[in-house]
């Protein structure tokens, strides 16, 4: 079984790294030509994509999957209009590749520029979302990228339907069909195998849980974009305007506690927590929020719930919200720089300098200032649609677009100059 599985993701690997080499060349008029056929064809195979789908729902009910787990799951006439409307915003989106930018000329005559090119192949390992097979492949096609799609075994039989439409579409249009591959096994050693394929595979991108991409990381020979968690913050300085500070609190927390860039940690610098602890605590609980706050917190509001150890930090993804009364700027930075995740990290202030200083200071794919932490994302950033965000350094670092899943290299025009 085991030689079968690696021959099955092997020739996978292969013929992505193939498909690519003709993907770098690609026209940005065919390439839209493409997603819109994906988009025809997702709208009239909607009730066989759906019919596959329903499958995935029935097998999850019966292994116990549960409601928030099968909602994720499952692709309603909304979900697939969502996914037909990406497919066109990504077509109308500027394409990076064969962009040259910064040419200069050199003292011996030399024109030197970058050019943006395909990374190449892209493994998207993922949980339970099969509209993440079309936003994923949407990305790399637009990009220049080959795309090996490996979704979770609750959504197999979506999965399967929806690479069987994206091929389609490739071919339609007379590109290399490999260019897309969804994984058409469910035996978890494949994804093993997936990440020991250095030799045709560029970058591998898991989404889901925690859990998830850290067994990638550990994993894989392959260079891994990573994003283990969303723990965002908010700090409310002493020269913060409360009246701001309180909308983008509730909005950071209330409006999708489930999503990375949710609020988790809420820091109130002493000389505003006495007068807008009880205001903004309030507030919240109306909200149904849970307040779990340290010993000065409690000193104010004693009917709060007092903050364990394993609050700071932590990734409710919940309506939780966790508390600390910090003496200013330097104690709020040391609690991020431990308990943080790189993600997303707000002030509130009306200070100049001390805006700068933790903009510049603290270590975060975003940094905001008198602004929500849900800003967080590539179409509210002005990306476009992403296909995830990166909190590590290396290549990318926060919400990934199509520039993103390019890289440069150096182009040279001469004019017959030989090196002295």
């Amino acid at each position: 079984m085991e030689s079968s599985l690696e021959q099955i993701v092997g020739t996978l690997a292969v013929q992505a790294r193939k498909a690519s080499l003709t993907l770098m060349a690609l026209s940005t008029a065919k390439k839209n030509a493409a997603l819109l056929r994906i988009a025809e064809l997702l709208d009239a195979e909607r009730k066989y994509v759906q019919a596959e789908n329903r499958k995935d729902i029935l097998l999850g009910q019966e292994k116990g999957l549960s409601a928030a787990m099968l909602n994720r799951l499952e692709l309603t006439d909304a979900v697939v209009a969502s996914m037909i409307a990406g497919l066109r915003e990504v077509c109308a989106l500027n394409d990076p590749v064969g962009e040259i930018r910064e040419m200069v000329k050199r003292p011996n005559g030399l024109m030197v520029g970058r050019m943006r090119v395909p990374l190449g192949v892209i493994a998207m390992i993922y949980e339970s979302r099969p509209n993440v097979t079309i936003d994923a492949a949407a990305l790399c096609l637009k990009s220049g990228n080959a795309v090996i799609l490996r979704g979770g075994s609750e959504s197999i039989h979506s999965n399967m339907a929806l690479a069987r439409i994206l091929q389609q579409a490739f071919a339609d249009e007379g590109i290399d069909p490999n260019a897309a591959q969804v994984v058409p096994v469910t035996d978890r050693s494949a994804v093993n195998i997936l990440l020991a394929q250095e030799q045709y595979i560029d970058l591998v991108i898991p989404r889901g849980g925690e859990g998830l991409i850290r067994f990638v990381a550990q994993n894989s020979r392959i260079p891994v974009l990573k994003h283990y968690k969303g723990v965002c913050h908010i700090f409310v300085d002493r020269d913060a305007d409360l009246d701001k500070a309180t909308p983008i609190i509730i909005n950071s927390k209330v409006q999708r506690p489930g999503v990375c860039n949710s609020l988790e940690g809420l820091l109130l610098h002493r000389s505003v927590a006495g007068e807008y602890l009880p205001l903004i605590a309030g507030i919240l609980q109306r909200e149904g929020v849970e307040l779990r706050g340290c010993p000065r917190c409690l000193q104010i509001l004693p009917e709060m719930r007092p903050a364990q150890e394993s609050d700071w930090g932590c990734e409710h993804l919940d309506m939780i919200l966790s508390v600390k009364v910090v003496d200013g700027l330097e104690e709020a930075r040391a609690y991020i720089q431990q308990y943080g995740s790189q993600h997303t990290e707000s002030i509130i202030t009306e200070n100049y300098s001390t805006a700068r200083e933790f903009i510049t200071t603290i270590d975060a794919s975003a940094v905001m200032v008198n602004a929500s932490t849900r800003f967080n994302d590539g179409g509210q950033l002005g990306l476009g649609t992403e296909i995830g965000i990166s909190t590590t350094k290396l290549h990318a670092y926060g919400p990934m677009g199509l520039e993103e899943l390019t890289t440069r290299k150096f182009v040279v025009f001469g004019q017959g100059q030989v090196r002295a």
